[in-house]
C-alpha cells in the first residue's frame, strides 16, 4: 500500500508522508478538501493488487507544512488491530524477468516485487517491514536499494527485495551431509540430473519443504510412496505453465483463473487419457489430478528447466505435518529424498499449498485445504460480543480461530491433531499468530468431544490464565460457520442446515453426521437424521468401509451374500456376535453411509486413506453422469408430507435390490447421489423453508455439490462455503461464532429417537421417509 500512496500522492502533487502501524496505514498530507476527497477517491475506488481497505477516516489536523511525501518509519508501539498479508505466487511480470537473459535477476531462485513472494510465512512481528521478518540479515546490495527508494521502480520499498549479489543462499545435502559449495546454477543443474534419474527430490518451499520426482516414471512414484508410507493418497502434480498441463488435464475459464492468481493453488482438474503419465500410480482409481504451477521462483526453474510433469507432495511421513525447519529436514529427510535442497530465508509460518476444486457445471467453488495463499484472514464476519475468543476447532482438520477487535483469523489448515509432531505444529502455529497479533482472548470454545486434542487444548489455557471456557456441539459448529459466512444470522426466514460429514458427538452421545438442522430466532432445531446404525470397534469401522456395510445391512435381507466374502470366517463370526449384543455407540453419518455403499459397490472395503471410499465412489457415479446426465430419474426415496425420519436400513434394502437385479454400479452410485439431492428437496418441503445451507465434509464432493445446484437451484436458494472449506477446517470459526452469538440449541427435540422406531411396508424400489405424528 505505501509506494502505491506515494506514487499516488506525487500524482496529486501532494506532500506529506505515510506510514505503517499497527492498526493499518496512517497518511497526513497538505491539500485542499478539494485535493484531499480526490485523493481518498483513488485510493479507496481503485487500491493496488491485494490490498484491502476495510475501514477508513478522513480528518483535518493542526496545520503543517510538508515539502515532499515520503515513507516514515512505522509506529510499533501499539497492539496490532490489522490484517494479516497472505504469501503471493510469482507474479507474471517477476516470471518473465526470471526467464530473460538480459534481466539481472536471470534465473535468480528468490527474485519477488511488491506483487509476489512470501509474507505470512516470514513475518515475525508486525508491521510487515524487513527488519520484522526473516529478511531481517539479508543485507541490501546498493542496485536493490536504489530499486527501494525509487518512486517509479516495481520493487519501491519491497521488503524482500534481493539479487544475485545479495542473495539467498542454497545448500545442497546428500545422505545426511553437506556438499562442496556450488553456485545456483551448479545446483539447479545437479537438481535435474537426480530428477532425470528417477531420485526423490526435496526442495525447500514457502511455507516448508516439499518431495519431487517424475511424473512420468512409475518405479519413482512407488518408491515415493514406499518412503513416504503413503499407500494410495494422491499425489499432486506441479506442471511449468498451463500450456503444459492442458496436454494432461480438462479446465475452465474460472479454473485456469484459479491456477494464475496469486493463491497459486493446488486444484483438482479432471484429467485426460494420457500415457505419458503414470496416472495408476499418481491418483489410483480417480479420474481428477490435482495440478498446480510453480508459486515460487525456485520451483518455476526446476520445473521448467525439466519440462516434464513432476510429481509434488509434502516432504512429511504420511499423515505427519509439513517439515519446515531445516534442522528437522535434515533429519528426517534423508531417509526420503535422495538429495535436499535447502536455502537459508527462514520459514516462520509453516503452511501447506491449498487445495481447490470446482463443481464442473455450476462453477462452485470448493475449498479443500486452505493454507498457503489463503490463510489467515476472514472477511466480512460483524463481531457481535465485544470480547476476544480463541476457538480451537476438531480433530481432524484442524485449525483455530480469532476473533478479536472486529476482525477473524482463521489459521492455515494444520491437519489431524492426533499426533505428537501434529500437536506440536498446531501449538507453534498458535503460539506464532498469538504473538503477531498480540492476542489475549477472554472466552476459550472447543468441540464437545472431551478426547480431542484441540478440547483439552482449550481446557489446559482456560485453567492456566483463568478464562470461560465453553463447548460447542460439532455439527452446530458447522452449521454456525456457513450461516456467518453469507450474514444469514439475522435473517428473518427460517434456514434449513444440511450438515453431513463423518463423525461428531452428539448431544445424546451418539455419533452423528446426516444432520437437518432448522435455524430461526437464533435457535437450532435438530428436525431430521438419518437412522442410527451401531459404531463398529469405534474408529476402526471409519477404516474399514466393509464394517459400514455390515452393521447397516445387518437385518437387510439379501446382504450377507453381497458380505460375507469381504470377511474370514473368523472375522465374519467374530462381528456378527458384536452385532447381536449390541454396541454402547450408535451412529448417523453420511460419511459411513457413503463408505458403506463404496463397499457393497466393491470399490473400498479397507481405506488407506480418509475419504478414499467416497472419492471412488464420486468417480464411479460420474461415469454414468458424464453419458446420461444429472437428472437419474429414479430415487431411493418418495415423496411424503409430514414424515419424521430416515430409515437407513431401507435405503439399503432398496440399493441391494438393485445389485441383485443387474443394474450397473455406475448406475447405482449415480441414483444414490441423486437420492440425495432429493432428500434435500423432500424434507425442505416438509419442514417449509426456501433457504438451505450446506456444511461438512461430504459436501468436498463436487458431483453432489452441481446435482443441488442444477436439480434444486430454482426451487431453493442454496449457500455453500466460499471462504472456507465445507471440512471440519471451518468447525473452529463456526465455534466462534456459536459463542460470540449466543446461538440457543437448548430445544433441540430429536424427532428421531432411534428407541421409538417404526417399520412399515414400502413400494419396490423406494425408500419412505417413515410417519410417526405430523409437526
Amino acid at each position: 500500500m505505501r509506494p502505491f500512496v506515494v506514487q499516488l500522492a506525487l500524482h496529486f502533487k501532494l506532500n506529506g508522508w505515510i506510514n505503517n502501524t499497527t492498526d493499518g496505514v496512517h497518511i497526513e498530507f497538505n491539500g485542499t478538501e478539494y485535493q484531499a476527497n480526490q485523493f481518498l477517491d483513488r485510493i479507496i475506488s481503485a487500491p493496488p493488487p491485494f490490498a484491502l481497505i476495510r475501514k477508513y477516516t478522513l480528518f483535518k489536523t493542526d496545520n503543517k507544512l510538508f515539502d515532499s511525501f515520503e515513507i516514515i518509519e512505522s509506529d510499533v508501539n501499539s497492539i496490532p488491530d490489522l490484517l494479516l498479508t497472505p504469501d503471493f505466487g510469482l507474479c507474471f511480470e517477476c516470471r518473465t524477468e526470471l526467464h530473460s537473459v538480459s534481466n539481472r535477476r536471470f534465473h535468480y531462485p528468490f527474485i519477488t516485487c511488491t506483487n509476489c513472494g512470501p509474507r505470512f510465512s516470514i513475518t515475525k512481528k508486525l508491521p510487515y517491514d524487513r527488519l520484522n521478518t526473516s529478511m531481517k540479515n539479508f543485507s541490501i546490495c546498493d542496485t536493490c536499494s536504489h530499486e527501494y527508494s525509487t518512486v517509479s521502480d516495481r520493487r519501491f520499498y519491497s521488503q524482500t527485495n534481493s539479487c544475485h549479489k545479495c542473495s539467498i543462499s542454497m545448500k545442497l545435502f546428500e545422505n545426511g551431509k553437506e556438499t562442496e559449495t556450488l553456485n545456483p546454477e551448479m545446483i539447479l543443474e545437479i537438481i535435474q540430473q537426480f530428477l532425470k534419474e528417477g531420485k526423490i527430490v526435496s526442495v525447500k518451499g514457502v511455507g516448508g519443504y516439499v518431495l519431487l520426482c517424475d511424473a512420468t516414471i512409475s518405479s519413482s512414484i512407488q518408491l515415493l510412496r514406499k518412503r513416504k508410507q503413503r499407500q494410495a493418497k494422491p499425489f499432486a502434480l506441479l506442471f511449468h505453465s498451463v500450456e503444459q498441463m492442458k496436454t494432461f488435464v480438462e479446465w475452465s475459464e474460472s479454473e485456469k483463473k484459479c491456477l494464475q492468481s496469486s493463491v497459486a493453488p493446488i486444484l483438482l482438474l479432471k484429467s485426460k487419457k494420457n500415457s505419458e503419465l503414470a496416472i495408476d500410480d499418481i491418483a489410483p482409481g480417480l479420474s481428477h489430478l490435482g495440478c498446480m504451477l510453480p508459486n515460487s521462483p525456485l520451483l518455476e526453474l526446476i520445473a521448467e528447466s525439466f519440462n516434464k510433469p513432476l510429481i509434488c507432495t509434502s516432504a512429511n511421513i504420511s499423515e505427519s505435518p509439513i517439515l519446515f525447519r531445516d534442522i528437522d529436514a535434515l533429519t528426517h529427510l534423508h531417509h526420503i529424498a535422495d538429495i535436499i535442497l535447502s536455502h537459508n530465508r527462514e520459514i516462520v509460518a509453516a503452511q501447506d499449498d491449498s487445495v481447490i476444486k470446482f463443481a464442473r457445471y455450476s462453477n462452485q467453488k470448493i475449498i479443500i485445504r486452505r493454507a498457503r495463499g489463503l490463510a489467515p484472514n476472514f472477511l466480512g464476519y460483524i463481531q457481535n460480543q465485544d470480547k476476544s475468543i480463541l476457538a480451537t476447532g476438531a480433530l481432524m482438520k484442524s485449525s483455530f480461530t480469532f476473533q478479536t477487535r472486529q476482525k477473524t483469523f482463521v489459521s492455515q489448515y494444520l491437519g489431524s491433531t492426533g499426533t505428537i509432531e501434529a500437536q506440536e505444529m498446531y501449538r507453534n502455529s498458535l503460539k506464532n499468530l498469538t504473538d503477531l497479533l498480540q492476542f489475549k482472548p477472554e472466552k476459550i470454545v472447543s468441540d464437545n468431544h472431551p478426547d480431542y486434542f484441540s478440547t483439552q487444548l482449550a481446557k489446559e489455557i482456560s485453567t492456566i490464565h483463568a478464562i470461560p471456557f465453553n463447548q460447542v456441539q460439532h455439527h452446530k459448529a458447522h452449521f454456525a460457520a456457513v450461516l456467518a459466512e453469507h450474514s444469514l444470522l439475522d435473517s428473518h426466514e427460517s434456514i434449513l442446515g444440511v450438515i453431513w460429514d463423518g463423525t461428531g458427538i452428539g448431544d445424546d452421545a451418539q455419533i452423528w453426521g446426516s444432520e437437518f438442522f432448522k435455524f430461526e430466532n437464533n435457535s437450532m432445531l435438530r428436525c431430521y437424521h438419518f437412522d442410527y446404525f451401531p459404531q463398529v470397534l469405534y474408529d476402526k469401522m471409519s477404516r474399514e468401509p466393509r464394517l459400514s456395510a455390515m452393521a447397516i445391512c445387518d437385518d437387510v435381507l439379501g446382504s450377507d451374500t453381497l458380505l460375507k466374502e469381504k470377511f474370514t470366517d473368523v472375522e465374519w463370526s467374530y462381528y456378527k456376535k458384536l452385532l447381536g449384543t449390541g454396541t454402547k455407540i450408535n451412529c448417523c453419518s453420511l460419511g459411513r453411509v457413503f463408505d458403506a455403499v463404496a463397499s457393497l459397490l466393491g470399490l473400498s472395503d479397507k481405506q488407506s486413506y480418509e475419504g478414499e471410499a467416497a472419492m471412488l465412489l464420486q468417480d464411479l457415479a460420474e461415469k454414468y453422469t458424464d453419458e446420461y446426465g444429472y437428472d437419474i430419474g429414479e430415487s431411493y426415496f418418495m415423496e411424503g408430507a409430514h414424515y419424521y425420519r430416515i430409515s437407513t436400513s431401507s435405503l439399503f434394502s432398496s440399493i441391494i435390490r438393485d445389485i441383485h437385479k443387474n443394474k450397473t454400479n455406475s448406475f447405482i452410485a449415480a441414483k444414490f447421489h441423486f437420492s440425495l439431492v432429493h432428500l434435500v428437496e423432500i424434507i425442505a418441503g416438509n419442514i417449509g423453508v426456501k433457504k438451505v445451507a450446506f456444511s461438512g465434509g461430504v459436501f468436498q464432493n463436487s458431483l453432489l455439490v452441481d446435482m443441488l445446484q442444477q436439480l434444486l437451484q430454482k426451487k431453493l436458494e442454496l449457500f455453500f462455503h466460499d471462504q472456507l472449506p465445507p471440512n471440519d477446517e471451518n468447525i473452529s470459526f463456526g465455534q466462534m461464532v456459536y459463542v460470540d452469538r449466543q446461538i440457543d440449541s437448548s430445544l433441540i427435540i430429536d424427532l428421531n429417537d432411534v428407541r421409538n422406531h417404526v417399520t412399515i411396508e414400502q413400494p419396490e424400489n423406494q425408500l419412505l421417509i417413515t410417519e410417526k405424528d405430523k409437526f
